[in-house]
């Protein structure tokens, strides 16, 4: 029986997967050519990692290997990431060649010689070559390979009038595979490589997930309710890494009981696991790159409530966290594009992360014997008392608790340390009453939203930043329709500001009752004093 596997590339034989041949069937026609007498196209294949690029393109090349017009050879770049010299890494690469098509390429010392290496005199048939990891070469041997495969490319177009096999370089079809763009924005002197068509391989579809898993119930026998198979999409949006991971976690690790059906009970626990508990090497790679400066000063900016952050591609550190899978791109039209955090798993995950990174102490949350009798009960919990506690908490304890907090360049802490800090007070708090907390993101950004338990009742904070008063009453209507979503009558609405006299808090903590959702709203400011 097959398996889930998120360990390297899939093995058709032995794991569950998506077939994606349509991704194949283009990648094979840009390769070998529409017309293929007027010879095949250079192509980028990239996305972030784990996405399944090696895997696709072995699925190429074995369709190549059934062409017998054309000679194909794979070759993997990683073990040349360390070499700083250019001239090195194209004798390396000419070597493997030689090795995999039976040829002697003779002595390669220079890139002159290198694109010698491509000469009908040395090729038997036109050559398909595909480079993996191609990125992890150095910036200065990406420029200079890529510049003799333009060489070679320009002399095959003024050869136009010959057929594939009569011209004087036979390099027929090129795929340069890696996470990034790499013939881009990272090279400062411009791309010398600009013939080549891009093939990005995005994230797997609902129906390519649903697949994936009613695979698995044919094969198995167990029946999954199709409530987890929708949570699980929702939650990696179709990530092959991760979303196969959590497969293994769900039908091997955390599968008690294989005669029974899988349901959202089995879900949350496993989610519970992979949130808080479970290494993850994806995962723990998105982390280190967004703690790393200067990448972490736009990770926590994309935590905050009342600005999206416009999609660049050629910002490079957007790039970089992009190419990472720390970020994705959110399309709202044919035009506008925002930064997003790439599924609610990964945000909930960075969240949890910084949150514990910055106040894994707390100090006392309050005096050893308060009467906390109007804030907690046994069978209740008064949230606007809560948050008041809260507020008189930090600002007690703000000198010294926000000390080190970062700092964007006006020296402001960002919006996010006081989700972070908050979202850490309420833990601790409710760890003691047995109750718990959990962080929501229900759109990748601009809402986060606490989600708490206690004593069989269910409680919703929406948080948000002080901004405008227009901006304010959309926060009210906003947080309303995700009461409905969630099935409550009253959610409440957290809003940070940096002062709020009683005038104002008076005015605008009015309670507000939703005519078209019928939900109940309570704002709640809390003053922060930066």
């Amino acid at each position: 029986m097959r398996r889930f596997s998120s360990y390297g590339p899939v093995n058709p034989k032995l794991h569950y997967y998506a077939p994606r041949q349509e991704l194949i069937d283009f990648a094979l026609r840009q390769l070998v050519g529409e017309s293929p007498n007027e010879g095949g196209h250079y192509i980028t294949v990239w996305a972030p990692r784990q996405t399944g690029k090696t895997w696709l393109m072995q699925q190429v090349l074995a369709g190549l290997r059934h062409d017998q017009r054309f000679a194909v050879a794979k070759l993997n770049l990683q073990h040349l990431k360390q070499e700083t010299n250019t001239v090195e890494v194209v004798k390396a690469i000419a070597e493997d060649l030689g090795r995999m098509l039976h040829i002697d390429v003779g002595a390669v010392n220079s890139l002159r010689q290198f694109q010698e290496v491509f000469r009908r005199e040395l090729l038997v048939k036109p050559l398909v070559l595909l480079l993996d990891e191609f990125d992890a070469l150095t910036e200065e041997a990406v420029s200079s390979i890529a510049g003799v495969f333009r060489n070679i490319y320009i002399y095959q177009q003024d050869q136009a009038d010959k057929l594939p096999e009569e011209k004087d370089y036979l390099l027929h079809g090129l795929a340069l595979i890696g996470v990034r763009a790499v013939l881009g924005i990272e090279n400062v002197t411009g791309s010398p490589f600009n013939v080549q068509r891009g093939l990005h391989v995005p994230n797997l579809t609902p129906a390519e997930v649903e697949g994936i898993f009613k695979w698995y119930e044919q094969d198995s026998g167990q029946q999954i309710d199709p409530a987890v198979i929708e949570r699980i999409f929702y939650e990696f949006q179709g990530q092959p890494g991760l979303t196969c991971w959590f497969g293994e976690l769900l039908t091997e690790t955390y599968n008690q009981a294989k005669d029974k059906p899988l349901t959202l009970d089995n879900f949350n626990e496993v989610f519970a696991e992979a949130t808080n508990a479970l290494p993850n090497n994806n995962i723990l790679n998105v982390i280190s790159k967004a703690n790393k400066e200067p990448y972490k000063e736009m990770v926590l900016e994309l935590f905050r409530t009342d600005q999206k952050i416009e999609f660049r591609y050629d910002d490079q550190d957007m790039n970089y966290l992009y190419m990472n899978g720390v970020i994705e791109r959110e399309k709202v039209d044919h035009i506008k594009g925002y930064v997003k955090f790439p599924c609610p798993f990964v945000q909930k995950r960075l969240f949890n992360y910084f949150a514990y990174e910055l106040f894994r102490h707390m100090g006392r949350l309050y005096e050893t014997f308060a009467d906390l009798s109007d804030t907690i009960t046994e069978n209740s919990l008064n949230i606007k008392n809560l948050l008041k506690r809260y507020e008189q908490y930090l600002q007690k304890n703000r000198q010294w608790l926000l000390k080190d907090a970062p700092r964007r360049t006006d020296l402001g802490i960002y919006e996010a340390v006081y989700h972070f800090n908050l979202y850490m007070y309420l833990h601790q708090f409710l760890r003691g009453y047995d109750g718990q907390i959990f962080p929501e993101f229900p759109t990748g950004n601009g809402q986060i939203d606490l989600l708490v338990q206690y004593a069989g009742e269910r409680y919703a904070l929406e948080l948000k930043s002080y901004t405008t008063p227009t901006e304010y009453k959309k926060a009210l209507t906003q947080a309303a329709r995700y009461g409905k979503q969630l099935h409550l009558a009253e959610i409440s609405l957290v809003v940070f500001v940096n002062s709020i006299d009683e005038a104002h808090r008076t005015k605008y903590e009015e309670i507000y009752h939703d005519a078209t959702t019928g939900v109940t709203v309570t704002p709640i400011f809390v003053e922060t004093g930066s």
